[in-house]
């Protein structure tokens, strides 16, 4: 339940997601995430060093610890199923119950 909280914590996971690819610099990662506010984003990088997602490194760049690159590792499927799922809804249109 406590990964579902963190996870579940707006921009968490897109923070995950942008760093999968290699270390990024404050303002770097910020432009990724569509120019969240800095404030967020520190508060959201405070949350995922404590509970050892995310490392900074010398240069004052942030990047995945082993457990992040695992979380990621799990996240690779839900985008795949994400993907198909696009597809899905540009083919059949939105979900029923779900206004256009």
């Amino acid at each position: 339940m406590a990964a579902l909280d963190l996870f579940g914590r707006r921009w968490a996971l897109r923070i995950l997601w942008e760093l999968r690819d290699g270390p990024l610099g404050f303002r770097a990662l910020q432009q990724r995430c569509d120019g969240m506010s800095s404030s967020v984003l520190r508060q959201r990088l405070l949350e995922l060093l404590e509970a050892r997602l995310v490392q900074r490194a010398t240069d004052e760049s942030y990047g995945l610890t082993a457990l992040g690159k695992e979380a990621c590792d799990g996240l690779t499927g839900l985008h795949a199923w994400a993907e198909r799922w696009a597809v899905e809804l540009g083919t059949h249109g939105p979900p029923q119950g779900q206004d256009q």
